[in-house]
């Protein structure tokens, strides 16, 4: 048994060394000129999520922005405050959340939409309400979301990676159904809102976000997955799988009963940031308002 173990863990180096060696050759070009934003939900392992960024970085990405969703966003303690904050919220919301959307939606929106905002006239710079609507997510007051570093330009597509489906030893734990519930507005916000989102995890166990999303027909047509993310084979498939969603190819990846082993890489077209135009005051052109 020993000499078989010893043999096992020989092959996955092995298969390990031939990933990490095969890894530029997979991913160089795949997301070439791309902003990804990455969101951490359910205390991620540090290391995986590093992983991912690298992954992402050898596709030719680059990371706009680390944010991570603290308990505070399903606290049910919070949530009078979570709904007087999502009242506060929807005003800079464009496009805004249906009336009766709730306030797991109107947050999600508010997420996503600070991620991606971009200065119309200047769109390498995130807009003025995308900044603001970080800022009161993040705030001392709320606290609903840390940031690593400062987010100054907008992503074009957003990587959700999950941990836990509940935290354990926190004061308030949130019902397991509250939770996935938050976790799945923000998985579809951050579609709806980009050019493209992934969903990873270590893996899918029944009653988490990916299982959620993969036993749900509408969301499984709509939103991508990778587990394994723990693994080399699930830090490469992120960047790919998220090429392919850009491209309009759903999936879910990974080594289970309803996933594929590999994504196909799509051929994208170029990122276009092109400032738009400004208009011109028709009052200053045509004198209108003037005296004498």
């Amino acid at each position: 048994m020993r000499t078989d173990l010893t043999a096992a863990e020989g092959a996955q180096a092995d298969g390990q060394a031939f990933l990490e060696a095969a890894a530029p050759q997979l991913l160089t070009g795949a997301l070439t000129g791309r902003r990804v934003a990455i969101v951490a939900i359910g205390a991620p392992d540090a290391d995986t999520v590093t992983a991912v960024e690298a992954q992402l970085t050898a596709a030719g990405a680059s990371v706009s922005g680390r944010v991570a969703v603290t308990d505070s966003w399903t606290d049910p303690s919070l949530r009078s405050f979570r709904q007087a904050l999502a009242g506060n919220l929807v005003p800079y919301l464009a496009p805004a959340p249906a009336n009766n959307a709730g306030t797991e939606t109107e947050l999600a929106e508010a997420l996503a939409q600070g991620l991606t905002g971009a200065d119309a006239a200047a769109p390498d710079k995130l807009s003025e309400p995308a900044g603001l609507i970080l800022e009161l997510l993040a705030n001392s007051d709320s606290k609903l979301i840390t940031v690593k570093d400062a987010i100054t330009a907008p992503a074009d597509a957003i990587v959700v990676v999950t941990g836990s489906a509940e935290k354990k030893g926190t004061a308030t734990p949130a019902p397991a159904d509250d939770v996935r519930a938050a976790q799945t507005a923000i998985a579809s916000a951050a579609q709806e809102r980009s050019e493209g989102a992934v969903i990873a995890a270590t893996s899918v166990v029944t009653g988490d976000l990916l299982s959620t999303i993969v036993g749900s027909g509408d969301l499984a047509s709509n939103l991508t997955t990778v587990s394994g993310v723990d693994k080399a084979t699930g830090q490469l498939s992120v960047p790919l799988a998220l090429n392919a969603r850009i491209g309009g190819t759903v999936g879910h990846f990974g080594f289970g009963s309803k996933e594929a082993p590999f994504p196909a890489r799509s051929i994208l077209a170029p990122v276009d940031r092109t400032p738009a135009e400004v208009k011109a005051d028709p009052a200053a052109s045509t004198g209108a308002g003037a005296t004498g």
